[in-house]
């Protein structure tokens, strides 16, 4: 038997390194498995289209199986060596963070509890440890939403802004922060709602941010939403499914930020979106994975 920390607990760590293209499919692969099922699953930007996927488990995972999840999702792309390693349960918080550095976009700058005491306070500096729910701002789909973000400070602020698939509430924190106004937040896992609602309150802006369980706009309190600002940092194809939606709930001259996009993926939804009455604003590319900024046809609303 492995020799434990004093809380005699062992937790088991499994990563594998994937390029750009396949570093989604395989954390959704693990992340939706049920057997082996996960305790939680991250992955973060390693730098030239290189991703670290992990996923941490209470038991020991067949490696056969988690290899089988992961060559599946990858569809033939070239990945690295699967690694499982013991890891101490009381260090979990320090090995998700991998002791990372803060993360820059714009004048944002995101940071794990373990860089606080270096970090200046204000407005645009959030802290966010990785979590069971995905956003810490290592991944480039979130940072090029902050850095869209940024820009759109500087031409006015929304009435109301709504954040579609919130995960750990990185986005609608930021936005809280950044306009200063009300936000609702929206996830369909429950528990990535209750990490969003404790990460706003950490933030200081928990009377700002109403966190809802909902699948797209599916929710009572949604129906007759009409924000100025919708950010979606999810996957293409519920991208896809939710333009009608957007639309409708969009105000004229409001702004949609979507990602969770790879490259190869932005005409088709760029074309989705301008046939439901949008025009591209702008395209942020890091490292193959896109934002787009699109803005509803009408005269704008955003306003100092």
């Amino acid at each position: 038997m492995t020799d434990t920390d004093d809380t005699g607990c062992i937790l088991y760590q499994a990563t594998v390194e994937a390029n750009a293209a396949s570093a989604e499919p395989i954390a959704q692969a693990l992340e939706e498995a049920v057997e082996p099922a996960a305790l939680s699953v991250s992955h973060f930007e390693l730098g030239k289209g290189r991703y670290e996927i992990t996923a941490l488990y209470e038991m020991m995972p067949p490696k056969d199986a988690l290899n089988a999840l992961i060559g599946d999702a990858a569809a033939g792309d070239m990945i690295a060596q699967l690694h499982i390693d013991e890891v101490p349960k009381a260090d979990w918080v320090t090995v998700s963070q991998g002791k990372r550095g803060p993360v820059r976009a714009g004048r944002f700058v995101v940071h794990g509890s373990h860089d606080r005491a270096a970090m200046p306070r204000n407005r645009f500096v959030i802290e966010i440890d990785a979590d069971q729910a995905f956003g810490t701002a290592h991944h480039a789909t979130t940072r090029g939403c902050l850095l869209a973000l940024d820009e759109l400070l500087k031409r006015g602020r929304p009435d109301l802004v709504l954040d579609l698939g919130t995960g750990t509430g990185i986005l609608a924190i930021a936005a809280a922060r950044a306009f200063d106004r009300p936000v609702v937040a929206t996830d369909n896992d429950p528990l990535a709602v209750a990490i969003a609602q404790d990460n706003a309150r950490k933030a200081g802006v928990a009377h700002q941010v109403l966190a809802l369980q909902a699948e797209g706009f599916a929710h009572p309190k949604l129906r007759r939403l009409k924000p100025d600002l919708i950010l979606a940092n999810i996957l293409a194809r519920p991208l896809h499914d939710l333009a009608p939606a957007m639309a409708q709930h969009l105000q004229p001259g409001g702004v949609a930020i979507l990602s969770g996009l790879t490259e190869s993926q932005v005409r088709a939804i760029e074309a989705r979106y301008c046939a439901h009455g949008f025009v591209l604003e702008k395209r942020i590319i890091l490292d193959g994975w896109a934002a787009l900024v699109l803005g509803r046809r009408s005269a704008r609303v955003l306003r100092d």
